[in-house]
This record gives C-alpha cells, structure tokens and sequence, in this order.
C-alpha cells in the first residue's frame, strides 16, 4: 500500500467524520441522513447521463450494495433512537475492520499478514478509547443490537463495493451508479417525512445536502483505494473516521478528555503505521 492511497483513505475518513457531525448536530437525524442520501443522487444523476456504463459484471454488486445501504441506513436510525451518538457509533464501526477483513479472506481470498492484523486491532481499540466515558455507562439492548447490526451492513456492503468497483472497468462509473441509488433510500425517508418536508427551514436543505456531497466524496475516494489495496486494510484505515469526528468534537465542540482521546489518536495511528507497512 503506498503512502499515495493511504493519504486517499485517511482523507476519506476526515471526510466521512465531517458528514457524521453534520448529522449529530441536527435536530431530526432521520430527515438529515435523507437529505444526505439526497446530496448523492443529484450529481450522481448527472454523472449516470455522462459516463459510460460500467461493465454488466458489477451491477449485481451496484444493487446488493444499494440494498444493504438501505439497511444500513434502517439500522443506523434506529440505533439512534435507542442510543447516543457516542455509543452507537463506536460500536457499529469497531466491529467493521475485522469482519470486512474475514468477508473479504473467504469471498475473495485476501489473507492479510499478522502484522495487518495487529493494526486492525489498534484501530479497534482506539475506536472504543475514543468514546470509552459513554461505552463504560452502559448500552442497552436494543441500541447494542441494532448498532451491531449497522455494523454487519457496514461490513457486507464495503466488501461487495471493493469487488464490485475491481469488475467495473471504470471506478467513475461505479461510483456514479452507486449515489444515484441512493435514490430509494432518499425516497423513502421522503414518504416517511413527507408532511415536514416543506416546513424545513433552508439552512437544513442546505446542511443536509452539502453532507451529502462530502458524504460522497468520501465514498468515491474509498472505491478508488479499492482498486489498489486489500479490502479489510482500507476498511481498517476508513474506520480512523471515528478518531477524526472525536478530535473534532473536542477541538470545536469542547466535548470530552483530551488525554483519552490523543491516547486513541496515537494508538490507532500506530495501527494506520503498521497496517500500511504490512500489505
């Protein structure tokens, strides 16, 4: 793995920690994440009726991922409801690394070195120190459940994608594809929430749409490092995500302990260091 796609993923996962605080701060997450799912399917409309088709191969992946988004996408919310933010989140992601690695071992026999390993389990524990104060206090059982749940999704769709974007012939058009499905997801939060929609100020169009562009621009750049490096160490790197939104949160929003925090930081940075030594 080359310094080149580990900047491409880390940047990524900056990416993605800047969408999920975008929808921590919103009032009604269900209506921000489909406005966010909104942000994908307008320039990935316009990127469908420019760029040629990818080839027939990927689109059972293009489908399987675009309906495992959507119970992801279930999932997630109701964790939300069941959970906070700072509980759910570490969980569902933390368990991702290690399973899209034993999807990937037995689907497409990529067998990541011991020392790949070890880092995943860094960046794993760096998850759970990140959050350490809301995980000590207790989950309950259905946020648990329905938080690792959102992690399984996670992890199924991250594997077909990686295969998917790899048959494609052309990682522009499989990505173009894939935000334009976000389509159904959009969709139906938008029949679920049909009577607010039109009483949404502005500012939360705005806000929930540029998520949504950031939101896809993160999952543009993970599809391309797909192509060049193994699918459980690009999960593995994407999950520094949640170090990213917990130093975002302490620097801009003053949450939580420092220490903690740049203990996680280093921790998974050690993780990041050994993982892109590995493979």
């Amino acid at each position: 793995m080359t310094p080149f796609v580990i900047a491409i993923i880390l940047t990524a996962a900056l990416l993605h920690a800047v969408w999920n605080a975008i929808v921590k701060s919103a009032a009604d997450r269900t209506t921000t994440m489909g406005l966010v799912a909104l942000g994908h399917v307008i320039p990935g409309a316009i990127m469908v009726l420019t760029l040629p088709l990818p080839n027939a191969e990927s689109f059972p992946y293009i489908l399987i991922s675009t309906v495992v988004h959507f119970g992801y996408y279930f999932m997630l919310g109701k964790a939300y409801q069941h959970g906070d933010l700072s509980v759910v989140y570490p969980i569902a992601r933390g368990i991702v690394p290690a399973l899209v690695s034993l999807w990937a071992m037995l689907l497409v026999g990529e067998v990541l070195p011991l020392q790949a390993w070890i880092g995943i389990a860094l960046i794993a524990v760096g998850i759970q120190l990140s959050n350490w104060k809301a995980l000590r206090s207790g989950v309950g059982r259905s946020a648990l459940l329905f938080a690792l749940g959102t992690g399984i999704c996670i992890s199924i769709y991250s594997v077909f994608d990686g295969i998917g974007v790899r048959l494609s012939g052309n990682t522009l058009s499989y990505w173009a594809w894939g935000a334009f499905l976000h389509l159904f997801i959009a969709g139906f939060v938008g029949i679920r929430r049909r009577k607010t929609l039109t009483e949404l100020p502005l500012k939360v169009w705005v806000v929930g749409l540029l998520g949504g562009l950031v939101s896809m621009a993160a999952y543009g750049l993970v599809l391309y490092a797909k192509n060049f490096a193994p699918l459980g160490a690009v999960s593995a790197l994407r999950e520094t995500s949640v170090i990213f939104a917990a130093l975002i949160g302490f620097i801009f929003l003053h949450e939580g302990n420092w220490i903690r925090r740049l203990g996680a930081a280093i921790l998974m940075a050690f993780g990041v260091a050994l993982i892109g030594l590995a493979v």
